[in-house]
């Protein structure tokens, strides 16, 4: 059986021939060519059993479509369970169908089962608690080199904190200002028509004063430093992570930990309570301007009945949380940044990560502060 095409190269003709238990083939197998192959090999009627040869001594012209095609044959027929040798093959052929062979013909393997439930959940309760002990001891490192420091004040980064200080406290005043300031706005005119109701204009204060100085304020600037500057660390020190800066500091004897996560850790201390506060003269101030302006109470009266109502302690108790928030966000977001593994799409995966774990453990530990502070009757 001979099947033969015409080509316009050189007049020359392209011709798979089967004889028996041997297939000729000459010509030129390349590009030009390819669909009229296939098309010929598909009409071949193969033996059912024994040993196949290929002659390819007349073969002209061979390329990677070529070399792909006759391969794919030849893996057709093995998995028949019929051997092929091939006869004549020029030497730089020969290496083309190596290559063709060793990169694309491969056996399908099934893809793996998907585990059922309960493996599922194993395998993420195995992943929780093996990140919560990278956690805790990232933690430990951290205390024992702040202590370090401390007993060393000359080996802490001066210049650094300050700049830290710098991006994540004063550059962070105006969107923490405005959000507690509406902050202060909002409870204030839902509590106004209440509280109106009952004659009770007075107790605005109370309202505003305890909500934002007690819970609000120290957990809304929580929530903002770790959208804005837990992410910052954690896509910083995950890019130098990337780009094997990390390494770099290791190598020259300079440690990651003191060098970037330290400058963060204590500037955040200071910034967040500076910040409290701040949120708290803009929140009772949104309170105070629409106290005036729905309920007709002054300033005057309103200062006068927040200073009763409201207690030292109340205001040092949101004081007191910020910076236990500090160190939260802080960790979480340089831990997430050294967990960042070689590619941008680890970078922002991490960096998402930082701002959803630090805000959840900021609402935790403010939850878990009220049952603590209301068990001591503070």
């Amino acid at each position: 059986m001979e099947f033969a095409a015409q080509t316009d190269e050189k007049s020359a003709r392209m011709v798979i021939a089967m004889d028996g238990s041997s297939m000729r083939c000459s010509g030129f197998w390349i590009i030009r060519e390819i669909a009229q192959l296939e098309a010929h090999l598909t009409q071949i009627t193969w033996p059912e059993t024994g040993d196949l040869v290929f002659d390819c001594s007349a073969l002209s012209a061979l390329d990677t479509s070529g070399a792909w095609l006759l391969q794919r044959t030849v893996h057709e027929l093995e998995a028949r369970g019929q051997k092929v040798m091939f006869i004549g093959l020029r030497p730089e052929f020969d290496a083309l169908l190596h290559l063709i062979a060793s990169s694309t013909i491969r056996p399908l393997t099934p893809p793996p089962a998907l585990p059922n439930l309960l493996a599922r959940m194993g395998r993420q309760s195995w992943r929780g608690l093996h990140g919560l002990y990278g956690m805790l001891s990232f933690v430990g490192v951290t205390a024992i080199i702040l202590m370090h420091s401390l007993t060393q004040p000359h080996r802490i980064r001066w210049r650094a904190i300050l700049r830290n200080l710098q991006t994540a406290g004063f550059q962070a005043l105006p969107i923490v200002g405005l959000l507690s300031f509406l902050m202060g706005l909002v409870i204030s005119y839902q509590g106004a028509d209440q509280l109106q109701r009952f004659g009770a204009n007075i107790f605005i204060a109370d309202l505003v004063g305890l909500s934002m100085l007690r819970e609000l304020s120290p957990l809304l600037a929580a929530i903002i430093v770790a959208g804005r500057s837990g992410s910052s660390y954690a896509a910083q020190i995950g890019t130098m992570k990337v780009t094997e800066e990390i390494d770099a500091l290791r190598t020259i004897g300079v440690g990651p930990t003191e060098l970037l996560v330290l400058p963060k850790l204590v500037a955040l201390v200071i910034a967040l309570p500076l910040l409290t506060v701040y949120a708290d003269i803009t929140g009772v101030f949104g309170g105070m301007i629409m106290a005036r302006s729905k309920l007709d109470v002054s300033f005057d009266v309103f200062l006068d009945r927040l200073g009763d109502a409201v207690s030292l302690s109340s205001f040092l108790t949101g004081i007191g949380k910020a910076p236990v928030f500090a160190a939260i966000i802080a960790l979480v977001g340089c831990y997430q940044g050294f967990q960042v593994t070689g590619s941008a799409d680890s970078v922002g995966r991490q960096t998402t990560m930082s701002v959803v774990q630090a805000i959840f453990l900021v609402i935790l530990s403010d939850a878990l502060f009220s049952i603590v502070f209301n068990w001591l009757k503070i």
